[in-house]
């Protein structure tokens, strides 16, 4: 699914428009009666709505909602920003609907005197300004923003919250922009939603569908995207009827140290479970009884060393190797790692300590294969490409290290975010809180390996990982609470991950 600047948004409302055709105030009717039905789907009439309405279309989308919603026998009352100069086009029309209608309370806000107190038990829709919005709030914008956000009121905000810009936000002041409980925003997400700072702002966020024209939003192009379940079926393939476990691919996975033998016993069993034929565990001496009773399906490659990675098997028999979840980052195991960079494997995932081993050695990113998957939580990728005020600088840092090195970045977190060398950036979809736990990411790095040892082309291994990693939370969830999810839990949940999702 595709994510557009806030400018290809309004060129593809236009080309709807022209092309349709439609009239520009019946496409807003029919944005704002999206919007209705969700309103009249989670509120009682009983409540009191607060609308603040700007002079631009996001304005005119709350006069048409407040219209529409008073048919329906909702107290309506609407407050709109008055600049002193008179409404134009979609939001004059709607206005004056509003009058003619005569159901609806209208206030103009001419000064901050006549910005009204909110109950805290009325619901506030913001309609002050929409996404294409380029500059700080300030003035009666800001001082009605205050007085939202100083309210207890619900506030549910049209297509993205008043003060916050589509896109990069890095020269925005955040504590002005209105904080809503519930974000409605209109066919796709702005791409600032996917970013963590904003996320007390949005709230919990919607997308409401309003019959964009379908050419349009297949010609224009745009290197953001976000994962949705459909598109991750079609990268999973069925497996035929005479394959056999050499038709799936053997993966090794060098991890555990003395005290992380766990971090090695959660990433192999992620990566058995998603579908690989053998895989191998390269793993400490003393991790052998620990391994081979806890999962009998691998097979071990034991260290010299009962205490850490300091050598590796030959690589020849290996479709894909997977390093660094529990290994440590003492002298052997950097020494090990520079060798097994240096043998070339044609397919890698590098996670945990093998990224922060590559930030001591920085020389070292020159030799990672190209196609590399790299798994960095926030603080490790900091380590590895430099610290960033905010999301959007941290993207752009994060695909200028893609393309440098050639390889494909997984940041984990709240809609983990993929870039890969050509300049392509993915948000995934799926995942809760509960899966801030440890061990968390070392069953992705599994799943990861796992797939990619099957032949997976590396990016649609990255892609399809991240998506039933996150899956296998959510369905985790829903058998107890966020609380108390741990990463067994997420490997218990892999198989009907897969299974929905092929559903």
């Amino acid at each position: 699914m595709k994510i557009f600047t806030t400018k290809q948004i309004a060129a593809i409302d236009q080309f709807t428009i022209q092309q349709e055709p439609i009239a520009s105030i019946d496409l807003m009717e029919r944005a704002a009666l999206q919007i209705v039905n969700w309103l009249i789907q989670h509120l009682s009439n009983e409540k009191k709505i607060i609308f603040f309405a700007g002079p631009g279309n996001n304005g005119g989308d709350a006069l048409a909602i407040a219209r529409m919603m008073a048919e329906h026998d909702y107290t309506c009352e609407v407050y709109l920003v008055d600049f002193g100069k008179q409404l134009q086009g979609e939001s004059a029309e709607n206005w004056n609907r509003l009058k003619d209608q005569g159901k609806v309370r209208l206030t103009r806000i001419e000064s901050q005197e006549s910005i009204p107190m909110i109950a805290n038990d009325a619901v506030v829709v913001d309609g002050l300004f929409g996404s294409g919005l380029s500059r700080k709030l300030d003035g009666l914008p800001l001082q009605i923003a205050a007085k939202i956000n100083a309210s207890k009121a619900m506030v549910v905000a049209i297509d993205i919250p008043s003060g916050l810009f589509g896109e990069d936000n890095s020269s925005n002041d955040l504590t002005l922009v209105i904080r809503a409980d519930y974000t409605l925003t209109f066919q796709f997400p702005k791409l600032s939603f996917f970013f963590p700072e904003h996320g007390e702002l949005l709230g919990k966020w919607e997308v409401l569908p309003i019959g964009l024209h379908p050419d349009v939003i297949a010609k224009t192009e745009t290197p953001f995207r976000f994962l949705n379940e459909e598109e991750i079926a079609r990268k999973i393939p069925f497996r035929k009827k005479f394959s056999h476990k050499g038709t799936y691919g053997h993966a090794l996975l060098i991890a555990g140290s003395y005290g992380k033998v766990g971090a090695a016993l959660l990433a192999s069993k992620a990566c058995l479970r998603s579908g690989v034929g053998l895989l191998t565990a390269q793993i400490p001496h003393s991790a052998y009884q620990i391994i081979q009773t806890a999962i009998p399906e691998a097979m071990c490659s034991i260290d010299a060393s009962d205490l850490m990675f300091t050598e590796f098997p030959e690589l020849n028999q290996f479709s894909a190797v997977g390093v660094g979840p529990g290994l440590g980052v003492k002298p052997n195991s950097r020494k090990a790692l520079l060798r097994l960079l240096e043998a070339a494997p044609a397919k890698l995932v590098l996670d945990a300590d093998a990224l922060n081993i590559l930030a001591m050695h920085p020389e070292w990113l020159e030799l990672l294969p190209e196609n590399s998957i790299l798994t960095p939580h926030p603080k490790e990728f900091e380590r590895l490409a430099g610290s960033t005020a905010d999301s959007y600088s941290g993207l752009q840092t994060q695909l200028a290290f893609s393309e440098k090195y050639n390889v494909i970045v997984v940041l984990k977190g709240a809609h983990t975010r993929i870039t890969s060398p050509d300049g392509n950036v993915f948000f995934n979809t799926t995942g809760n809180p509960g899966m801030a736990t440890a061990g968390s990411g070392d069953v992705l790095t599994g799943i990861v390996l796992g797939l990619l040892a099957q032949d997976f082309d590396p990016l649609e291994a990255a892609l399809v990982a991240v998506f039933i990693h996150g899956r296998a939370g959510d369905l985790a969830v829903e058998q107890s609470d966020e609380l108390s999810l741990i990463a067994s839990d997420l490997v218990e949940g892999l198989g009907k991950a897969f299974l929905q999702v092929r559903k």
